[in-house]
């Protein structure tokens, strides 16, 4: 594995991370989960980015 694929492996476990960190925040909580649940949505939405971001460098490397 070169290094790419460990960060596109990194980014993709961090999004998968912190979808589920955002939904139970969600769910155990009033409106301070609401507020920690969007602190989630950012950092998943960062993680995608990262993550298309590796795919489309793989893609076009080869």
């Amino acid at each position: 594995m070169n290094f790419i694929t460990v960060i596109l492996v990194v980014a993709l476990i961090a999004t998968v991370f912190s979808l589920i960190g955002g939904l139970s925040s969600m769910v155990a909580h009033g409106e301070t989960g609401h507020h920690t649940s969007e602190q989630w949505m950012i950092m998943r939405v960062a993680s995608q980015a990262l993550a298309v971001a590796m795919i489309l460098l793989l893609v076009f490397a080869q």
